[in-house]
């Protein structure tokens, strides 16, 4: 239903449209007028020296990121690899246990740092339903007036599927999308900021069920709910089917930073409530496989990537997707 914008609000927006910003303000979904018109005043105040054209764009970003934002609701369950069945199809995959003693069953990946099954009890919170796209991380740069990466690039006939707007965004290192996500929190109001680990896979496994892969039925079909084994190119953020929450490409597109340090044992003692990972670190944690890799070993929803938090180069293999931190209604 289309939210009805207040008298008083209608006067401010026309004011505004007579000071000099010839565009039209965003509507949401999700946030009030009020809400609106604070970003917009907040973006005004942060970017007056760029375009109104420009501060129209982050404006309508920062407004359609967290109209993007999918509420998942807190609750507990067993984080870690709990194990399948040897022989299951896993373009069909039968509802665990199967009819399997776990202690019959074989890890889901060939990795031992998410073998320790273990509680954990997270508060409400919000994650995007996509990753941040390239578009959405140019503006990011353009703001903060930083030069847009691989310039040299861009018009490179066999380069240019690197760098379509509505793809998952490279990055460089996992600071870049922190910093996004501080961006949209600063301009926004909201607490924003990357993902835990723990969130990453609750949200992956539709509220911590027994699910193997992030999927919308928790299997792998091809061409339908994932991308074929042997495509090479990161794709638009939206493909494919969603999992139940509703959220794209968990896996199989690019990876997620998440905000957590990379611990190989910290399952082994990290806290059951709301855990954030080890305190400190030489890796960070990325979730979901990437295109280049197999998804029967690696596009799992427990499966855990330690990367070098800086990269030499910007790299399609590693992108990310923001959350709020926050349990009430935006």
């Amino acid at each position: 239903m289309t939210k009805q914008i207040p008298i008083g609000l209608c006067t401010i927006f026309l004011m505004t449209a007579c000071q000099g910003n010839s565009h039209s303000f965003p509507i949401s979904q999700k946030l009030s007028p009020e809400k609106v018109n604070q970003i917009f005043k907040t973006v005004e105040n942060n970017y007056p020296h760029l375009s109104s054209e420009v501060r129209a764009k982050i404006l309508k970003t920062v407004v359609q990121s967290l109209d993007n934002m999918v509420f998942v609701e807190g609750g507990e369950f067993q984080m870690g690899d709990f194990g399948w069945p040897y022989d299951d199809d896993p373009t069909d995959l039968c509802d665990w246990p199967c009819g399997v003693d776990p202690d019959r069953m074989g890890n889901i990946t060939m990795f031992g740092d998410d073998d320790f099954v273990h509680p954990v009890r997270l508060s409400s919170y919000y994650i995007s339903k996509f990753q941040t796209t390239l578009a959405d991380f140019d503006l990011f740069f353009t703001a903060q007036e930083k030069p847009l990466f691989g310039l040299e690039h861009r018009n490179r006939p066999d380069l240019q599927h690197r760098y379509r707007p509505n793809i998952p965004t490279s990055t460089k290192s996992w600071q870049e999308a922190k910093d996004y996500c501080g961006w949209l929190g600063q301009l926004s109001g909201y607490p924003v900021d990357l993902p835990t680990e723990a969130q990453w896979e609750y949200a992956a496994r539709n509220r911590g069920q027994h699910l193997a892969f992030p999927t919308d039925n928790g299997s792998l079909n091809y061409g339908r709910n994932f991308p074929h084994p042997n495509e090479r190119n990161t794709f638009p953020v939206d493909a494919f089917l969603p999992n139940p929450l509703g959220l794209y490409n968990l896996s199989g597109n690019a990876a997620d930073w998440v905000n957590d340090w990379f611990g190989e044992d910290y399952y082994r003692h990290s806290p059951i409530v709301n855990p954030q990972g080890p305190e400190t670190g030489t890796q960070k944690a990325r979730r979901g496989a990437n295109i280049g890799e197999s998804p029967l070993l690696s596009a799992s929803t427990v499966m855990r990537f330690p990367s070098d938090p800086v990269r030499k180069y910007y790299s399609p293999e590693s992108s990310f997707r923001c959350a709020i931190q926050y349990q009430e209604p935006l």
